[in-house]
């Protein structure tokens, strides 16, 4: 991610902990930043949600026309809210929260990707990238439970990992990733913080400016892979 010149940047989830240390981040490295969020805190946020694809068409095309952009961030995730809670057990599944669960965190997302990758220029280094999760690797599930953000987070790997290989054919200089913060002291967090070393618990700022300086290192042969904030691959 170059700093040299004035580039163009979208954080969709703005209002989040992490997306809004992100916009921060990146408008002080120089760049534009287009703040996306389903709930806009001010006016110069716009509104999309994910949970609808004309909502994000409608936020796609009204950034449209405009000088290409050279980054897009989706930070959002959802693990917990009144339709969901992360499960146990097998008996805690509910086929509405694993809907919920896929809607927000892989389906919305690739709804991002479709109609927002366009906007990406077609020559010439540029990023696309969704934050992961750790939980969300097949491999390394040795613990268990929490099947609905496991799972919606393993798909958001694969749909980010194939469309990454899309990109070779039509942008060849994207770095199309999928990210692992860490735990980030935010509400998506807060519930589960307890037995998390001091250390390793990262205040937005610090996990906004470790991604990036993980995106800085990444090249398009990096496509398709799942990274976490020390720079290193989460195994698939």
């Amino acid at each position: 991610m170059s700093e040299a010149g004035a580039s163009r940047a979208i954080v969709v989830g703005a209002s989040g902990g992490i997306g809004a240390a992100l916009a921060l981040a990146l408008e002080a490295r120089g760049h534009h930043v287009a703040r996306l969020a389903r709930h806009p805190a001010d006016s110069a946020t716009l509104a999309l949600d994910l949970e609808r694809e004309d909502s994000i068409a409608a936020a796609a095309a009204a950034l449209a026309g405009q000088a290409p952009f050279a980054t897009i961030v989706v930070a959002t995730g959802l693990l917990h809210e009144a339709r969901t809670r992360p499960e146990k057990a097998l008996r805690d599944l509910d086929p509405g929260a694993l809907d919920t669960y896929f809607r927000v965190n892989a389906t919305g997302p690739a709804l991002v990707a479709k109609h927002f990758v366009p906007l990406l220029p077609k020559r010439g280094r540029s990023l696309f990238a969704a934050l992961s999760a750790r939980v969300g690797s097949i491999g390394d599930n040795r613990l268990g439970g929490w099947y609905g953000y496991r799972a919606s987070k393993a798909a958001l790997n694969m749909l980010v990992r194939t469309l990454s290989i899309e990109l070779q054919r039509t942008r060849p200089d994207c770095v199309c990733v999928t990210l692992h913060p860490g735990t980030v002291d935010t509400r998506l967090s807060a519930p589960f913080q307890r037995g998390v070393a001091a250390e390793r618990l990262f205040d937005p700022e610090r996990a906004a400016a470790q991604l990036l300086a993980v995106l800085d290192g990444l090249t398009p042969a990096d496509s398709g892979g799942c990274w976490d904030w020390e720079g290193r691959p989460v195994p698939p």
